[in-house]
């Protein structure tokens, strides 16, 4: 709406230049074409004056922009800008060369009026006059400006490359602690990928810049030469005339050019001189030149003192001593100014942080000690790369995107201690040896290894600490070594499994529906609000992901959400249910086990029936109302059971009738978190399974 608003208020007359653009998609490419074409074609004098007033035009042009930026990256098209006006003042004075030796002889206005003028008002009329300024311009813009600012490209192009790879480390750690995120992540990439191209590609542009000023040498000895040469022997004019007509038009052509390419050799000295100042140059320079009065009353004073001097001017040097000491003074009275109203004001209390900045949570946080701290950050760190392959992994195994973790340091910890927080609530905690490798045996039994005896912190198996010295004798004996970070982040992701459903979070929900490609957005509008809320879609997500069953494949979800809430009164079990049964290949697929079936823990026909008539209530209400010296006898006939075929090489399914299932699940998830729970309905028809035991 706001740009329609402006586009409507753009004049007429702007609009129509906008659409005679010269440098659009086609007219970019004649302006290059025009410019080989002068360097083919000769040009009439009136062409050529056109042309070279439009060459000083533009790099008085270019040296304003530069003046004006902001920053270097503001004026991307620089290298290229350079490359095309390099080539049109060459080609400017190949037309001039052309019409100077062709008609030399006729006149000053042989090679058009800006030549003419610059050869007679300029140069006074005297070519030697001329000829020497000439060379002046040539070694300020050759050796001063082109070289100077060729070499300040180069360096910083150089120091651009190598700080590459630790500003892209940066900008990954603040999107792993949770600083910035995704876009900001990748404007910031596109930034820093922008500024390297730049300072490469002005790097080489400060050849063009050189070549010039080469070329202007070389075609000034070509006019000169060539213009004695023709004005005696074609011509027959004497060598006096035949210097003064030729000479006069060579340095004035050689005046017209040089001036537009120490403008523009000007602006790219400004362009890469730059650097890190922020705002304009114009702005930058003034507050750091004149900003503390002391320097300006030393100069004024200094040029006090050259004023008193025998024999130098007095009006030049008082006058700017004057101009120079009020600048001190009223530079000194303002922070007088400011000072006294700072002391007069009373001390302010520190701004505290906002409430919302107070109130919010962090989702997942990671504490580490002082000893862990390298690995977060330096040369050695592997954290936030892990978690990236951590996020990548759950949303291809679950279809879960796991929020950013924020990672700071807590020095009350001890230096090799981390604690992982998940809604601000201590989830989990554990030592590493930042130097050291964990060292675990497939068989869950003690390494026969010399190390510091410990528990895995992600799943409480017995393991070792050993040097780093030992990892590959460690290797070749068959254990498994781990190094810190993949211990922490093993840890980490064990946790973040474990807490899933509280981390879905009803904002994260609208970002996977919105997520869904165009052909699906159909359904949820069909059946978000009228069948079930946004509310009701997060519920079932979560009880999907806390039995880790994976909602990647939305689609299948919401087409089961779709018939379980088409007929009134189903209840949230139910509805849930009805989910699971329809991903019942999906669920199926995930257990089966490494020899190829599922292996099923059954209920005995006592166990079913006394659970099925211990059910009371209706709907969601619906509970399991058992003895609780039956209930626990159950659960040491359960452990007994698992145990059993744990012994046996199975991690295996416990498996019951629908109406069961999640009431069953409610109590084995005290015992055995990991341990699925499935009904029958649940079990893809095609698939292999076995019984390997009976509770």
């Amino acid at each position: 709406m706001a740009l329609a608003a402006i586009q409507n208020l753009t004049p007429d007359w702007l609009k129509r230049f906008q659409a005679v653009n010269p440098v659009g998609e086609v007219g970019l490419a004649g302006v290059v074409v025009l410019l080989l074409c002068i360097l083919i074609f000769p040009l009439p004098p009136f062409l050529l004056d056109i042309g070279l007033s439009l060459s000083i035009t533009l790099g008085v042009l270019i040296l304003m922009v530069a003046l004006f930026l902001e920053r270097p990256l503001d004026f991307t098209s620089f290298p290229t800008l350079l490359l095309l006006t390099t080539l049109f003042r060459l080609a400017l004075e190949i037309a001039t060369t052309r019409l100077i030796l062709a008609h030399g002889n006729e006149g000053p206005a042989a090679a058009g009026h800006v030549v003419e003028a610059f050869g007679n008002f300029l140069m006074g009329g005297d070519f030697v006059i001329g000829l020497i300024v000439f060379l002046i311009l040539l070694v300020v813009n050759f050796l001063v400006i082109t070289k100077g600012s060729g070499r300040i490209a180069e360096v910083s192009a150089r120091f651009v490359l190598d700080a590459m790879p630790g500003k892209q480390m940066a900008i990954d750690a603040d999107l792993s602690s949770g600083m910035i995120d995704d876009k900001t992540a990748r404007r910031r990439r596109k930034e820093l990928e922008a500024e390297s191209s730049f300072y490469g590609a002005m790097d080489g542009a400060a050849r063009f810049v050189r070549g010039d000023a080469i070329a202007a040498i070389i075609i000034l000895a070509v006019n000169v030469i060539g213009g004695l040469a023709i004005g005696i022997w074609r011509h027959g004019m004497g060598l006096a005339d035949a210097a003064t007509s030729f000479t006069t038009l060579t340095v004035g052509d050689g005046l017209v050019s040089q001036i537009p390419a120490l403008l523009v050799s000007t602006a790219a000295g400004i362009v890469v001189t730059k650097g890190s100042i922020e705002g304009r140059a114009d702005t930058a320079l003034f507050r750091e030149m004149g900003g503390d009065p002391k320097p300006l009353a030393m100069a004024a004073g200094v040029a006090a003192t050259m004023a008193l001097m025998p024999g130098l001017p007095a009006l030049p040097f008082l006058g700017l001593a004057g101009v120079t000491g009020s600048v001190a003074y009223l530079r000194h009275r303002a922070a007088r100014r400011v000072e006294a109203a700072v002391t007069s004001e009373p001390v302010a209390a520190p701004a505290e942080p906002p409430i919302s900045e107070i109130l919010r949570v962090d989702l997942i946080r990671i504490e580490l000690g002082y000893g862990l701290l390298g690995l977060a950050g330096g040369p050695q760190a592997r954290l936030t790369e892990q978690i990236r392959g951590l996020r990548r992994s759950l949303a291809t195994e679950l279809g879960f995107v796991m929020p950013s973790v924020r990672i700071q340091d807590n020095l009350q910890l001890k230096p090799e201690e981390y604690v992982i927080y998940v809604k601000e609530i201590e989830a989990g905690r554990a030592e590493i040896r930042a130097q050291g490798y964990l060292v675990m045996d497939a068989k869950g039994d003690w390494p026969a290894f010399e190390g510091e005896q410990v528990k895995e912190p992600a799943f409480g198996l017995p393991a070792l600490w050993i040097a780093a010295a030992a990892k590959e004798e460690a290797i070749a004996r068959g254990y498994t070594v781990v190094d810190p970070p993949t211990a922490l982040i093993t840890h980490l992701a064990e946790i973040v499994k474990e807490n899933m459903a509280d981390l879905l979070s009803y904002t994260e929900t609208q970002k996977l529906l919105d997520g869904l490609p165009a052909e699906w957005q159909k359904l949820v509008s069909d059946i978000v609000p009228s069948q079930i809320s946004l509310g009701g879609i997060q519920r079932v997500l979560q009880a999907l992901l806390a039995e880790r069953v994976s909602i990647r494949d939305l689609p299948t979800i919401l087409e089961a959400i779709q018939e379980a809430t088409a007929t009134p009164g189903r209840s949230f079990t139910q509805v849930v249910a009805q989910v699971r049964v329809k991903l019942a290949r999906q669920i199926s697929e995930s257990l089966v086990g490494p020899n190829g079936y599922i292996p099923l823990l059954t209920l005995s026909p006592e166990w079913e029936r006394l659970f099925l008539e211990s059910l009371v209530g209706n709907g969601d209400d619906r509970q399991l109302a058992v003895d609780p010296r039956k209930l626990q006898d159950f659960m040491q006939k359960f452990r007994a059971a698992y145990e059993k075929a744990q012994a046996a090489g199975e991690m295996p399914v416990v498996i019951t009738s629908p109406a069961l299932r999640p009431h069953l699940r409610a109590i084995i998830e005290r015992i055995k978190p990991a341990v699925p729970v499935v009904s029958q309905l649940e079990i893809f028809p095609r698939v292999r399974i076995k019984t390997v035991g009976t509770i």
